[in-house]
């Protein structure tokens, strides 16, 4: 499988930050950035938009069509149109939430201050953490973000970039396992001193995102590499690139210094 360039979105929509990605069931795409989130086609029109009450470090749309935004400190849960549903605020579990998911429909965050998953009910009541149960009491994330996706079947893969590694749990918190080492020649492998920054698990597969440099990668579940989507892309000192998949393999990726977000397209390998 290869990958080729096809798109730029969001050009000139973000003048300060832009962080957070997501994909909903219908394809549309969903960034957060600066103090909003904006929502585009797939042909990279935008649809609407609406402004957040801080910057944004995350964002995700659960099932019944609600809007998830990872602040400083909080939550904000808003309705498809973009009407403030909710804030969960927690003075020690909600510290810098640079994550959102779901799973058996159950709330993840991804809280970088306490370097740990918090899995909360769908009515905001803490449940567990996930991933701080480990010598260190936590991920090593010297890029200051946990990151995660939830695979088909609940198992939820973060990311360890302290350990070169992606790591596979239960909600309930158990380690399954893990792939990944160091290597910084082999592609197959994640090089500098915390890698790998971002995840994305759609398609059965393990979407993944580097800094220095910079590169997109897509592993099988099995942790074999399946390809390098893009490696000369990004801006070179982009760090923490989120990235998100949508149900026809379009592969979306932050450039955090232009400001835009590519977007890749499968294509198969001609053989000769």
């Amino acid at each position: 499988m290869a990958y080729t360039q096809t798109a730029t979105v969001a050009r000139n929509d973000f003048t300060t930050t832009l962080r957070g990605l997501a994909v909903d069931p219908s394809d549309r795409l969903y960034v957060a950035g600066d103090a909003a989130v904006k929502v585009f086609d797939r042909e990279g029109r935008l649809l609407r938009g609406w402004r957040t009450s801080a910057p944004g470090w995350s964002v995700a749309v659960d099932p019944d069509g609600r809007v998830f935004v990872g602040q400083e400190g909080q939550i904000e849960i808003f309705d498809a149109t973009g009407r403030l549903a909710g804030t969960w605020r927690h003075a020690k579990r909600l510290g810098r939430v640079t994550a959102v998911g779901f799973v058996n429909g159950d709330v993840l965050a991804g809280d970088a201050a306490s370097r740990a998953i918090r899995r909360f009910d769908r009515d905001g009541a803490f449940l567990n953490d996930i991933g701080a149960d480990n010598r260190m009491q936590g991920f090593l994330i010297p890029n200051g973000v946990v990151e995660f996706g939830v695979d088909d079947s609940g198992v939820i893969h973060a990311t360890n970039p302290g350990k070169h590694r992606i790591e596979r749990y239960t909600p309930d918190g158990r380690l399954l396992g893990h792939f990944g080492r160091f290597d910084g020649i082999d592609p197959a492998g994640f090089g500098g001193c915390c890698n790998p920054t971002n995840v994305a698990v759609a398609r059965g597969r393990v979407f993944v995102t580097e800094k220095a440099d910079p590169r997109a990668k897509v592993y099988g579940m099995d942790g074999r590499l399946d390809a390098v989507i893009a490696a000369d892309a990004f801006d070179l000192n982009c760090k923490n690139m989120d990235i998100a998949v949508d149900s026809t393999g379009r592969v979306y990726v932050a450039d955090t210094v232009r400001l835009e977000v590519f977007a890749f397209d499968p294509r198969e390998e001609v053989r000769r």
